[in-house]
């Protein structure tokens, strides 16, 4: 059975321990095509003010990265390169822009949706791998910046999965070497041995 996170997962001070946590959680979505979820394998976590590879680094106020000031609970979601929506979960209280992009999923319902989704004719592993696949699969555009997690078209569920701490890893983020010494930080965190890990070559046949 599946329970929605509540608001006091989110809004919490330390960005990087929600990160970790939300390891193993499921993201769901339900549209028009119905519900589809995948368990998040892959994470990246976003320091606020003081993190260079922020969006908010310096604290930065734009249209588009206002939503990371809301409290924590809320979708950022931004399109990345002109092409690959990225899906990021605001948290902390109000006031204080950490995020955490969700960079890869392991399908586990309505693949079928997923696989139409993205004119995809078989599962394969690269179905919820890397972020721009995560939104593409789970039918999540820019529109959706804002969106209440706690509401029912998305939100973030624990169905009892129990990671093995044997498996957690943490490694520097990807594709954010602008960001001088703070692209070095060990803010990535994935499930070790899951071949929905970005990076990861194997598909299935």
């Amino acid at each position: 059975m599946m329970k929605r996170l509540r608001a006091s997962f989110y809004r919490r001070t330390d960005v990087l321990q929600i990160a970790r946590d939300l390891l193993g959680k499921l993201l769901v979505t339900h549209f028009e095509e119905g519900q589809t979820a995948g368990r998040i394998v892959e994470v990246e976590a976003y320091n606020g003010i003081s993190d260079k590879a922020s969006h908010a680094y310096g604290n930065r106020h734009t249209a588009r990265t206002s939503v990371m000031y809301r409290a924590g609970g809320v979708a950022y979601v931004y399109l990345c390169y002109g092409i690959h929506h990225l899906f990021n979960v605001v948290t902390n209280v109000e006031g204080i822009p950490h995020a955490i992009l969700i960079r890869a999923i392991e399908p586990v319902k309505g693949t079928a949706i997923m696989m139409q989704r993205m004119n995809r004719n078989k599962m394969d592993y690269s179905i919820g791998r890397g972020p721009g696949n995560v939104s593409k699969a789970l039918g999540i555009d820019k529109l959706h910046t804002g969106a209440s997690l706690l509401d029912k078209s998305i939100f973030i569920a624990d169905d009892g999965f129990q990671l093995n701490p044997k498996q957690l890893r943490a490694g520097p983020r990807i594709g954010v070497d602008y960001a001088e010494e703070d692209a070095l930080l060990p803010y990535r965190f994935y499930i070790a041995g899951n071949p929905f890990v970005s990076g990861t070559k194997n598909y299935r046949s």
